[in-house]
């Protein structure tokens, strides 16, 4: 049953979440079986990971203790770190291409448009190159804002190490000890700005590919014009708090289901010793632990699409707010009949 246009209108916080909950459970079906696939992906890529990390780890160990080739050990954590930041990059890409599938089934069902879910999987192969293009816009754009947030921790670390390296007294010591703590900590604290910079800058990226016929360049610029500004008078009327509001919310939601779902493979790696030890000397069976982990991403493949309803909704929301969508809607519904007559 398509929604009333009544219901295409500026909506608050509340609303928002409230409908995007009320989608993600009338929709649950189709939602998972967009969702599944790249949820599996996700963690293919993370279970190769992790068995490098225990295979470099070994070699590493074993070369420190003389048992192996040193260089040899050196090559492979080299390896092992190329692995890791090409995992992060596919695993990205994945996420922002989830959020453009499950956008183009979302964003026109709100608008009362018949819709199936092989249409988001045709959307996002017919977009993938522009996708892609535009993913890799945004890439560039975090690397130099992580950097710039980064900066002032790795100065205060590299004044801590000077004072720690050059320094002969006990005080001059400790207090170069105690500055490069801090620094570590700001670099910490600076990164994890970064990322959710990052998450709620391109948080749109997806539904606007999704929606527009637009290049990688303008789609780029269009998901950022539409957080810039403000909707409403207020504080809150700033369309970033707004969106960081909600996205908080939303994913402070999306991590305790995330937990939730873990805990059969956390149970799973605790009765074999201490899962945080990668050199563990009783790790577990991968044919044990591969089950109760593919529960943990069918849980997430359930689940991970809410926030996913809320980038669509929050999408249409500034669409309403801000080009006037509704009243588009409205008349184009008004001239309808008289067209057809």
């Amino acid at each position: 049953m398509s929604p009333p246009l009544s219901d295409l209108r500026p909506l608050g916080l509340g609303e928002i979440i409230d409908r995007s909950a009320t989608f993600w459970r009338k929709h649950l079906k189709h939602l998972f079986l967009l969702s599944f696939g790249f949820n599996l992906l996700t963690y293919i890529l993370t279970k190769s990971l992790q068995l490098a990390m225990r295979s470099t780890l070994a070699m590493l160990q074993g070369a420190t203790k003389g048992e192996g080739d040193m260089e040899a050990a050196l090559l492979g954590y080299g390896q092992f770190l190329l692995m890791t930041a090409g995992m992060l990059v596919a695993t990205f890409w994945l996420y922002w291409l989830s959020t453009l599938v499950v956008s183009r089934y979302v964003v026109p069902a709100q608008l009362g448009e018949p819709v199936a879910p092989a249409e988001g999987v045709r959307r996002g192969l017919n977009r993938l190159g522009t996708f892609t293009g535009a993913y890799a816009l945004s890439l560039l754009w975090a690397v130099g804002a992580n950097l710039l947030m980064v900066l002032p921790g790795g100065l205060v670390s590299v004044a801590g190490g000077a004072m720690l390296a050059l320094s002969s007294a006990p005080g001059l010591r400790m207090a170069g000890g105690i500055v490069l703590v801090v620094g570590i900590l700001l670099v910490m604290l600076g990164g994890l700005a970064g990322l959710l910079w990052y998450l709620l800058r391109f948080s749109l990226l997806g539904p606007v590919l999704a929606m527009e016929e637009l290049s990688a360049v303008r789609a780029f610029r269009r998901s950022g014009e539409l957080l810039s500004g403000r909707v409403e008078p207020g504080f809150l009327g700033r369309v970033r708090v707004r969106a960081m509001i909600l996205v908080t919310v939303v994913s402070a939601i999306l991590l305790a289901v995330s937990i939730l779902s873990g805990m059969p493979a956390l149970i799973v790696q605790f009765a074999y010793g201490n899962p945080l030890d990668p050199m563990n000397a009783n790790p577990v069976p991968q044919a044990l632990l591969v089950p109760a982990e593919l529960l943990q991403v069918m849980g997430q493949a359930v689940f991970s699409p809410l926030g996913l309803v809320f980038y669509a909704l929050m999408y249409l929301d500034l669409r309403v707010r801000r080009e006037g969508l509704d009243l588009e809607r409205r008349l184009e519904a008004r001239s309808t009949p008289t067209v057809a007559a």
